[in-house]
């Protein structure tokens, strides 16, 4: 009797169409999940700005959104929800359904705000997922020349040091980085300047424009036009170098004030859980957009920087960030509920 192992074993040939068949499903079942990433966006994209329209965050994301909309042929919705210095609009993006169809673009801002609020109804680290840092932008102290009519920096604080207690500067919010800049300003100069938050730079700005507020510290993207306009006038920004965009306002380091160093900044998030393909895209989508001739123009009119921090590096600079301004906070006795 023969062994099992020498009998000869019979198997149907596959036809040649059938083999073809095969390896056709099998290609494509391999091709799906690369197909399905290439497909995003499949739909409108919402992103949540946590500030009114007409502010620095705005000033950024608008002109993304239509370079985003040009390039992907499918709109990036710009969602305005304000209050709470930026925080309650993060809450709604923390808690947003993960699919990939929500992001958020927040700033220096929300790495201010854990040492500043008691309670937050979201962790900015455990929630959200950091994709890509899209501007940076130097602090600009800018004032309305009706109520401050001086001519530079020594005259305003000649005029300042004159009247404690009777100017004030309009901010953001409470726990922005145009609060902290203004209290950090009044540590270093030994001034008394009272602060007037608001919900949001734009309505801060409206303000100040009109007068109802003397000063602000603002992010110089969404100040630029109006110093451009004459509405305002800018006597200095903030760090060791002027801005391009405004070569003849004073950088602090050379009035006297070296370890005035506030940049705003501003990124984009997605609510973690998002799926990896559609965060990849997300990013390489942004990137994009924001390196446009169009975009460069717009960055470069409001005296930004494309940092272009992605992923881990982006972590990493938000963990660093979130330490910062914890010192700060700490250091200035500043807490809001």
């Amino acid at each position: 009797m023969k062994s099992l192992h020498t009998l000869p074993v019979c198997v149907p040939a596959l036809s040649r169409r059938h083999a073809l068949n095969v390896a056709g499903a099998m290609a494509l079942a391999w091709a799906l999940p690369a197909r399905a990433q290439s497909l995003w966006p499949a739909k409108p994209v919402t992103m949540i700005v946590p500030f009114p329209a007409g502010g620095g965050t705005d000033a950024f994301a608008r002109p993304m959104s239509a370079q985003f909309s040009k390039l992907t042929g499918k709109n990036l919705v710009i969602d305005n929800k304000g209050g709470a210095g930026g925080t309650l609009g993060a809450g709604l993006a923390a808690k947003a359904t993960p699919d990939g169809y929500t992001l958020f673009m927040g700033a220096v801002h929300h790495t201010i705000a854990p040492a500043m609020y008691s309670k937050l109804d979201y962790d900015l680290e455990r929630d959200l997922v950091p994709l890509i840092q899209v501007a940076s932008v130097p602090q600009v102290l800018v004032v309305n020349p009706r109520n401050v009519p001086v001519a530079d920096f020594k005259a305003f604080m000649e005029h300042v040091r004159k009247q404690p207690g009777k100017l004030n500067y309009g901010s953001a919010g409470g726990g922005t980085s145009h609060h902290l800049a203004g209290e950090l300003f009044k540590l270093q100069t030994q001034t008394f300047i009272t602060h007037i938050p608001y919900r949001g730079a734009g309505p801060a700005l409206q303000d100040l424009i009109a007068g109802n507020v003397d000063m602000m510290f603002d992010g110089l993207g969404s100040s630029a036009a109006h110093i451009k306009g004459g509405r305002i006038k800018a006597l200095m920004v903030s760090g060791s170098k002027r801005s391009a965009a405004f070569p003849d306002v004073p950088c602090s380091a050379e009035l006297g004030l070296p370890d005035y160093n506030v940049t705003t900044w501003y990124g984009v998030w997605a609510p973690r859980g998002t799926p990896a393909d559609a965060q990849a895209r997300a990013v390489e989508e942004i990137r994009k957009a924001c390196q446009t001739d169009e975009a460069k123009a717009v960055w470069a009119n409001q005296g930004a920087e494309f940092p272009n921090l992605t992923g881990p590096q982006f972590a990493a600079f938000i963990k660093a960030e979130l330490a910062k301004w914890a010192h700060v906070v700490g250091g200035s006795g500043a807490k809001l509920d």
